[in-house]
This record gives structure tokens, sequence and C-alpha cells, in this order.
């Protein structure tokens, strides 16, 4: 690349500390060519910082060619190392001078502070989908000479990011059809209407709240497997069905209802308004309706032989509970999902069966 050639960008000027900083669109197709992203050229503190979670990127992409009409990505952020010029449109001092030409060396050295994921994103949906080259995506530059402030500007970016709740991420989601089976069911069910958080994941002690939307969808993720082909109101009703079924048999939740308890009591006695039960009854739920379609809804009376409070400790502890606290790993929704199943007359899978036996051959054998 000699000395002469330059990108060109149109954009739009800005102060910040009092530093210039600029905003541009960049065509999708570009993107990827433009901010390459080569680890080998960073010093170690920046590769550190910045690695890439290839993990990430493939539901990004799928994110992208997916949603074709309404994929929404917010701007990347660059540092760029080189000293660039930026050519008004008008010379007068009003508004309009913030418009104008950006010329960037192709010397020049960029490292992206904030979008590395979405970039990479970018470049392999559009390997599947060519046609998205002509869309753009908002860039903003900023001036580092020698990258020396790019580590601190990656730390500022993140530091006070703060991620959605669950629970807010699920309310908003409108493409996850359970999400919405979900939303609806809370929509539809007397048992789950009014008592249910919508947008935290976590239930303060005096919340008048008895359920977290985060868990019930989990739940029910789990009680209508998205395998099964079943239509999307097909799963609604049955949803419906099961949920509605189960409360009959947990007289605490009616008890919320009708004001004789309150939601923080039930919360603090028991366990089966928690996160890890509700999945381990959906999980426990999946099966029984499999095995016994038709009678299913007979058999939950089982559930009224279950002894769902807290100082249960000889049957919840090391399943639904750790050291006297509420467990939400995947061991222990499997572990209290084992004790449902047992309840209800329901098999073990491979996977169950694994987790029992270790469980049984630990702490737990000490109880049995």
């Amino acid at each position: 690349m000699g000395a002469g050639f330059e990108y060109v960008f149109p954009a739009i000027r800005g102060i910040q500390a009092q530093r210039e900083y600029y905003v541009s669109m960049c065509p999708l197709r570009i993107l990827p060519r433009l901010f390459l992203f080569n680890e080998n050229e960073l010093v170690p503190e920046l590769r550190a910082q910045r690695q890439l979670n290839k993990a990430r990127v493939p539901d990004l992409s799928r994110y992208i060619t997916e949603n074709l009409d309404n994929y929404v990505f917010s701007a990347i952020t660059v540092s760029v190392d080189a000293e660039v010029t930026f050519e008004k449109l008008a010379a007068s001092e009003d508004e309009v001078n913030r418009m104008g030409i950006l010329r960037i060396p192709m010397s020049a050295r960029f490292i992206i502070n904030d979008g590395q994921h979405r970039r990479a994103a970018i470049d392999m949906a559009l390997r599947e989908r060519p046609e998205l080259g002509d869309e753009t995506i908002a860039v903003v530059f900023f001036l580092d000479l020698g990258l020396e402030r790019c580590q601190q500007m990656f730390a500022d970016l993140n530091r006070h990011a703060i991620r959605p709740s669950k629970s807010l991420g699920i309310l908003y989601d409108y493409r996850d059809e359970t999400a919405k089976l979900t939303k609806e069911l809370i929509a539809r069910s007397a048992i789950f209407r009014d008592v249910v958080e919508l947008e935290k994941t976590n239930l303060a002690p005096r919340s008048k709240k008895l359920f977290t939307l985060s868990a019930l969808y989990h739940a029910t993720q789990d009680l209508v497997d998205s395998e099964e082909e079943r239509s999307p109101e097909d799963a609604a009703q049955l949803a419906l069905q099961f949920w509605e079924e189960t409360a009959k048999h947990m007289k605490e939740w009616e008890r919320v209802r009708d004001g004789t308890l309150t939601a923080g009591e039930v919360r603090t006695k028991y366990i089966h308004s928690h996160g890890v039960v509700l999945q381990a009854l959906g999980r426990s739920g999946y099966t029984l309706i499999k095995r016994f379609p038709q009678q299913w809804s007979k058999k939950l009376a089982a559930l009224d032989d279950i002894d769902w409070r807290r100082g249960n400790g000889s049957l919840w502890e090391g399943r639904a509970m750790i050291g006297g606290q509420v467990s939400k790993t995947h061991h222990s929704t499997i572990l209290t999902a084992n004790v449902i199943k047992k309840k209800l007359g329901l098999d073990l899978t491979a996977e169950e069966e694994k987790v029992e036996q270790a469980y049984r051959g630990g702490n737990g054998a000490k109880r049995h």
C-alpha cells in the first residue's frame, strides 16, 4: 500500500473529553476486510483483553441470517493509529461543519475496542448471504496514536456495561417461540397471572411475586421439547394444562393467590416456587406426558406426597439445596427431578441415573 493511498469515509465529527472522534457508515462487505482481527499484531495485554470467543460467532451469524428483515446491530468502536484529515463540507462555524470527509492513510492500524464478535459474525453471515454486503453498520473512530489509550478505552467501554436480566431479555424477545409461549401462558393462566416477576431474575424477600419469568421459561422449555412435532398452539395448550394441573397439587401457590400466605413466606419455607423445582417439574412433566399421554394429569396426584419444605434437609440437601441454600445448577435440577420422577413412577434416563448414583455414592449415601 503506497503512502499516497487512503481510506475515505463520509463522517460526522464530534467531541468527547476534548478529543475529536468521527462517526461513519461502513458497508458490511468492507467491514471484515478493513478491520482485520489479527492477534499476532497486538501486544499480549491487548490479546488477553480481546480474545475472540469463537463459540459466540455462529449464534450471532445465525441471528443475522435468520432475521434479515429486522436484525439490529449497534455501532462498532475502533481506535485508529494514524494522522487523519477531516475535510468539512462547509466553511461556516454552524452545525453544518460537523459533516465532512474523513481521510485515513492505508498504513493506519485499527483496533476494535468494542464489536469484534459482531465483525466476525458479519464476516460469517456474508459467506452465506452475500447480498448483505450492501447494508451498513455504524463505525465510531477514535484517534489513538501509538494505540496508547485503547487498553483504557476497552476497560472504560465495558466497566459500566450491565447485561439485562434473563427475565427482561425473555420479556422483550418476540422471536423465541418458548418466550412467546411462556408470556402467553402467564396471561392466560390464573395460576401465574400477577405473581410472576417479569423483569428481575432474583426476587427480593418482600416481593409479592412467587415466580420469575426466567424460571418459568426454562421450566416450560424442558416441558415442551422443541424437537417434538407440535404446533405453537398445541404446545401452548399443553403447557397451560400441565401447569394448571400441577398447581392443583401445590396448595401453597393457591394460598398466595387467596391472600392467606405471602409470596415471601412461601419462598422462605418451601422450595417448590424456586427455579430449580419448576425446571425439575418441567423435565419430569415431559417424560410423564410422553409415557402416559392420556393419564398424565391423574398421575400428577402423586405430587401431594412430596414434602416441599426447606426444612426437609434429609430429602433436599445435596439435591435442590446446597448448604441450606437453594441451588440452580444442572445437577441440582436433575437430582430434584429424580425425586419427582420416582414419585410419579417414571424411569430415569441414563444421564439421570448416572447423576443419581454419583449423589448416592457421595454425601447422599449417608442418608440412604
